[in-house]
């Protein structure tokens, strides 16, 4: 088990972590929240400055095996929480001096074919990060086929959504689908052949029912508000995003949020301008990996980093943001 562990664990690349260190510049003494925990590479370059203290949380299970280690290490200055982030706000921790989110699927996870996260793998179609109401099986096999098809065009812009969500309700009628293999069947099935194309027929169906399974979209937009709230002035939050959906939501809160959004209207409610902006400047600066980082770790080539500056400004609930996204809330909010 151990050995399994250990390999699992030296699989796991800190997506520009260069980049990331460079960026928050940890200071002696400094107070971090790396809300992605994985493989602890973000934790553990910034427990190397002395006096640091890092706080990490994780939603799956299986990264405790890997922060117990940090904990023993560092047992006055690491601490581990197995939550989401839209459990964030009940760590009683504030004046953070940086907040690190590394988006979507971790190394660990998608290497592990257990999980059913790959359409490679031949194993139960599970696709759970962690503290999950329900799997990628009640989904493919409860869901109707109208919900399918907005789960699957939405949350993974895969035009021809309809065919494949149709064939799926036609298949589980026949038999329960119930492994990866199963589903990737019915996808090559349903979609037109085109061997130009450089990703698997597979990918945005399987993106958009971890999407869904996970709620990503709703533990993001939480998460960040929470953050937000915890950080001193000054203090920075950094998102690394890897599909279009979590980019925009990064732009639109770092953009309309910041002392140097413009104002569309003087009569704009007053928490809601730049006056009391969350943000600093933004300078609207995307970070992606080098090439050598590429070649290195293919997952994250398209892997882009943002990052804002908290204003002195006091917290308040950017609504806003809510409204704007509450499209892909709602999908993510139907009953299985």
């Amino acid at each position: 088990m151990s050995n399994h562990t250990s390999s699992l664990e030296a699989s796991h690349f800190p997506v520009m972590l260069n980049e990331v260190l460079q960026i928050i510049a940890p200071i002696i003494g400094g107070k971090y929240i790396d809300c992605t925990f994985g493989g602890g590479g973000y934790s553990k370059e910034i427990l190397n400055i002395p006096q640091t203290k890092v706080i990490a949380i994780d939603r799956d299970k299986k990264i405790k095996l890997f922060a117990t280690k940090l904990e023993k290490k560092f047992p006055q200055r690491f601490k581990f929480f197995e939550i989401k982030f839209s459990q964030l706000e009940t760590i009683s921790t504030e004046n953070v001096d940086a907040i690190i989110f590394d988006l979507g699927l971790s190394s660990i996870q998608l290497d592990d074919l257990t999980r059913g996260f790959s359409f490679r793998s031949d194993r139960k179609l599970d696709m759970t990060m962690g503290l999950n109401q329900i799997s990628a099986l009640e989904v493919v096999n409860n869901l109707n086929e109208k919900d399918l098809k907005l789960i699957i065009k939405y949350l993974g812009d895969e035009k021809e959504a309809s065919k494949i969500a149709k064939n799926i309700v036609k298949q589980r009628k026949k038999k329960k689908i119930t492994k990866t293999t199963d589903l990737v069947k019915i996808i090559e099935r349903s979609k037109r052949l085109n061997f130009s194309k450089k990703i698997n027929p597979s990918t945005k169906t399987f993106q958009a029912l971890r999407i869904f399974v996970n709620k990503e979209i709703t533990e993001l937009i939480l998460g960040i508000i929470s953050a937000t709230k915890k950080l001193k002035p000054g203090g920075k939050i950094l998102v690394v995003s890897f599909h279009s959906i979590e980019d925009r939501i990064i732009k639109y809160f770092f953009n309309n949020y910041s002392k140097n959004k413009s104002r569309s209207s003087r009569y704009l409610p007053e928490d809601e301008n730049n006056e009391n902006a969350l943000f600093e400047e933004y300078r609207n600066r995307i970070f992606k990996p080098s090439k050598q980082e590429i070649d290195k770790n293919k997952r994250s080539r398209s892997a882009k980093l943002r990052f804002a500056v908290r204003s002195s400004n006091e917290f308040y609930y950017p609504q806003k943001l809510i409204d704007k996204f509450k499209n892909y809330l709602n999908l993510e909010g139907i009953n299985v």
